[in-house]
């Protein structure tokens, strides 16, 4: 009879929980090599903000804020040193008209130099007059000279002919003849050497007259320079405006250069603006804005660009165009939106404090569950007080993380958590 054979399982209970093992190591393997790896946090919605990237207009322009200033700013300044204020005419604050007397100085060195320049002047005067008397004082003697040896001269041409006439008949002796002939030549020699000390005395004369007349022309220039040093004085305003400061006490005594005070020109106002310098290669001069006084908008013109940047600003000058505000103050604000380019359409975000973390480089993406956020890279190009311009990264219809992530730390995604 046959004997039923019993069949022993494949495997062991050990064998199977030994594959069973070796499974979930191999699983967990998989797991650490294929894996998501990124590091993540929770967030909780209510934290954060979430917008909608847009295809819309963007409106090249930024928002500054513009002071208003005078239209040009003169500063005084003192034009001689050792001056001593004896009184002060106008007070700070008041309008002066050009020519106005502000302050009396007088000053001690000035009245010293004036009246040895004037003492110089008469001197060097007294010189040339004396020089040209003597030059025709001398020149009247020597001519009075000339006019004796010319006179001795015909003479002895005479007494010559008679002895040439008595030596031929032998009336005289040669030795007398010979003495006439030589007091003939020296007579001549005579008058030629008079005419030329004549004519090199008159050249010299002539000289030192000219010498001692730019002298004098010299002298009196340094005395009319002098003088109208005395009479500009007192410090008189050099244009019509606002006498906007005088930093000077009754009896001070001031040097040459120091500042006295300023005069403000108020036919016309300016915005002093502060931009920042992100901006500083797309801000030139010719760029409009638009700015607000008491409800009333007025368009402005930047006149002026200042190449230093100081604690990350630049500054511009703009102009009124047309009418200014009227009662205008110096000092006054008043926001600005200043145009930098024409509108087009292009790809937006709204403005939020992820860019101060990120630079604009990267921004966290919501995924369409709503449920996590994921970084991604992006390019911004141009912004302004609402909205930056993305060129690259981001398209219509997404959703995107746009406040602070300061508090996320160097995380790659987000979960967010109602």
């Amino acid at each position: 009879m046959d004997k039923a054979i019993e069949r022993k399982g494949r495997f062991t209970k050990k064998q199977i929980w030994y594959g069973v093992a070796g499974l979930i190591g191999l699983a967990l393997i998989l797991m650490i090599v294929f894996g998501d790896k990124s590091r993540k946090l929770n967030v909780d919605l209510e934290k954060i903000t979430v917008e909608e990237v847009k295809e819309d207009l963007f409106k090249d322009y930024i928002a500054v804020i513009g002071t208003v200033a005078p239209i040009q700013t003169i500063f005084l300044d003192a034009t001689e040193s050792g001056s001593r204020v004896e009184s002060i005419v106008t007070l700070e604050g008041s309008m002066v008209k050009k020519g106005d007397v502000i302050i009396k100085f007088s000053n001690t060195s000035l009245i010293i130099d004036i009246s040895r320049t004037e003492s110089d002047a008469s001197r060097t005067t007294n010189e040339l007059r004396n020089a040209r008397l003597n030059m025709q004082k001398q020149l009247v003697e020597s001519q009075s000279q000339l006019l004796d040896q010319e006179y001795r001269l015909k003479q002895q041409e005479r007494a010559y002919t008679r002895s040439v006439e008595l030596q031929k008949k032998k009336l005289i002796s040669d030795e007398e003849y010979q003495r006439a002939a030589e007091d003939l030549e020296y007579t001549r020699n005579k008058i030629k050497l008079l005419k030329e000390s004549i004519k090199q005395d008159s050249l010299y004369r002539e000289t030192q007259v000219v010498t001692l007349e730019n002298d004098v022309t010299r002298m009196q220039q340094n005395l009319a320079i002098v003088r109208q040093r005395f009479e500009g004085l007192n410090l008189r305003a050099p244009v019509t405006g606002e006498l906007a400061s005088l930093n000077l006490e009754v009896g001070q005594v001031v040097n040459m250069g120091t500042r006295i005070g300023q005069i403000n020109v108020l036919d016309s106002y300016k915005l002093k603006v502060e931009v920042d310098e992100h901006y500083i290669s797309r801000v030139t001069r010719g760029l409009i804005g638009n700015c607000d006084f008491s409800g009333t908008s007025y368009k402005s013109k930047i006149t002026k660009v200042y190449p230093e940047v100081r604690n990350g600003r630049f500054t511009v000058d703009m102009e009124f165009l047309g009418a200014f505000p009227k009662d205008i103050r110096i000092g006054q604000t008043s926001r600005i939106r200043l145009e930098l380019g024409e509108s087009n359409m292009a790809v937006l975000i709204p403005r939020g404090g992820f860019y101060q973390s990120t630079g604009g480089q990267w921004i966290f993406v919501v995924d369409p569950s709503g449920s996590v956020a994921t970084k991604r890279n992006i390019r911004i190009n141009r912004q302004n007080p609402q909205f930056y311009e993305v060129v690259e990264g981001l398209k219509s219809g997404e959703k995107v993380i746009v406040s602070s992530y300061d508090t996320f730390g160097e995380v790659d995604k987000l979960i967010l958590k109602d």
